[in-house]
């Protein structure tokens, strides 16, 4: 939970079947139990998560792609869950668990949200 507190992204790496989709889920059940027994904690809030498999779909499904004949931007689930996310102005905390394996490509086009430019850099701009 501490590492939570200091940076925005957080990497949880391990062999297939060892239990990292648990961890996370247990964590943000913990926290929200913490903030249902009264916690005052800035960190103890409700978690809204957004799990996806990013492998189980294309570059173009996970980010958004530009249409070469018409020049219309498509948004990808990425782009389209961070815009809930951050339209969402509950006080919950929101998630987006990357749960899959880990993609050079993928991982690459997420380095600007985990940096501390936490902004997510598409081709529309």
């Amino acid at each position: 939970m501490e590492t939570i507190q200091v940076r925005h992204g957080v990497m949880v790496v391990g062999l297939t079947g060892t239990g990292k989709t648990t961890v996370i889920h247990t964590l943000a059940r913990a926290v929200e139990q913490l903030f249902k027994e009264g916690s005052q904690d800035y960190y103890h809030k409700v978690v809204k998560r957004e799990t996806l498999n990013p492998k189980s779909v294309t570059m173009n499904e996970l980010f958004g792609y530009t249409n070469v004949l018409t020049n219309e931007w498509t948004d990808g689930i990425v782009a389209s869950i961070v815009r809930n996310a951050v339209g969402d102005t509950s006080d919950a905390k929101k998630w987006i668990i990357f749960d899959g394996p880990v993609d050079a490509l993928w991982i690459e086009n997420m380095n600007t949200v985990l940096d501390d430019n936490k902004m997510l850099c598409l081709n529309n701009g």
